[in-house]
């Protein structure tokens, strides 16, 4: 990627944890698109799911396509010609952001398992000071998709009034078993890899080094089982098995298409993502639970965010965020007196659908922006 496009925030040093911990001389990557007015409040805040860069969609000083090409840019949903676009890469990633990778000043060496434990509300705090830095007191609309819009609630309780608008897409107000246990297989995938080391592995190996491959692979298909759906699975697959030169020529080897494409996944994700950024993240997923801030109830905490207007949308077919759950954070922030819309898709694409079913998202994401005032 041509480092043109991403540019860096230095966060407060030191930088407080939720958990305990800080953080010195670091910082997050993050890119922008379109132009801040004279009033600095036609700003729009994209916080991402746990693996996307900051690199959300293309732009003169990076042409590469971005996670959400379709979705925005000149005269698409969200419009880059009247937005001032920004999409903030998670603290703890390790798409340019300081993360477990990164290199610890106080020895010199990678922070690996050093690494303070991280919360989704560090991830919000951090893009918070990264939006703070342009000179943006409140946002227009803040975007959270799947763990980007928890950390997006995150945002919105700890920086009141920082938001005048909220469009949620396919998140979760708190992880619920089934996606706690999904995470904790991906995690024990990863840790049990002899070549995880505790951590220790070859951080910079080119294939053949010491490195997790086995685990990160399991991780990378069992995520992406629970990332669409069985109406889709059976709609693409079936039960179609591969060319007998396609198979494996080995005892219980891959026989079926699904299995190859599951497969494929893997392998380019394998060496695109940091183990240990990957475990981090998945658990500050796991702790994130709004009830903290509402005396144990979700509801209670929801409603401790007060902004002016928000789209809830979630999808009939996501089994790792429930179209339950969508409903929960749409009546929440009703409840605290926010003109809310609530959207619930038929994709068959399940979790992943914002990402595939960019027609459908365009029109409620595009149509929301268009109503809100204009700035």
């Amino acid at each position: 990627m041509s480092q043109d496009a991403r540019r860096y925030f230095s966060l407060p040093s030191p930088f407080a944890m939720k958990r305990g911990g800080e953080l010195h001389g670091a910082h997050v990557a993050y890119e922008t698109w379109g132009a801040l007015n004279a009033a600095r409040d036609n700003a729009v805040l994209v916080l991402t799911g746990l693996s996307p860069s900051a690199h959300m969609t293309s732009c003169a000083a990076d042409p590469t396509p971005g996670w959400w090409e379709d979705m925005a840019g000149p005269g698409k949903a969200i419009d880059t010609t009247r937005w001032f676009v920004i999409c903030v890469n998670s603290l703890g990633s390790d798409k340019g952001s300081t993360c477990p990778a990164s290199i610890d000043p106080a020895t010199g060496e990678a922070y690996r398992l050093t690494f303070p434990e991280l919360a989704l509300e560090d991830v919000a705090n951090a893009a918070h000071a990264a939006v703070s830095s342009l000179g943006i007191t409140q946002l227009a609309c803040l975007i959270g998709c799947s763990m980007g819009g928890m950390s997006a609630l995150a945002y919105m309780l700890l920086h009141p009034g920082s938001v005048r608008a909220h469009i949620s897409v396919d998140t979760a107000p708190q992880a619920q078993p089934f996606a706690i246990a999904i995470r904790s297989l991906q995690r024990e995938a990863i840790r049990l890899d002899p070549q995880w080391n505790e951590g220790r592995y070859d951080i910079h190996a080119e294939h053949g080094g010491a490195y997790p491959d086995m685990g990160m692979s399991i991780a990378r298909k069992l995520g992406v089982i629970t990332y669409r759906s069985a109406m889709e699975w059976n709609g693409r697959f079936a039960r179609i098995r591969l060319d007998p030169e396609q198979r494996e020529d080995e005892p219980f080897g891959r026989e079926f298409q699904v299995e190859s494409y599951l497969e494929g996944h893997a392998q380019r994700f394998v060496r695109n993502f940091d183990p240990n950024s990957y475990l981090y993240l998945s658990r500050a997923s796991d702790w994130f639970d709004i009830a903290e801030y509402g005396h144990g109830s979700v509801l209670e905490g929801l409603k401790r965010i007060h902004i002016e207007q928000a789209m809830v949308i979630g999808v009939s077919t996501d089994i790792l965020f429930p179209l339950q759950q969508q409903e929960q954070i749409a009546e929440g922030l009703q409840a605290a007196s926010a003109e809310v819309e609530f959207v619930a898709l038929d994709s068959p694409q399940g979790h992943d659908a914002f990402l595939v079913d960019i027609e459908n998202y365009s029109r409620a994401i595009g149509g929301f922006l268009n109503r809100l005032p204009a700035a």
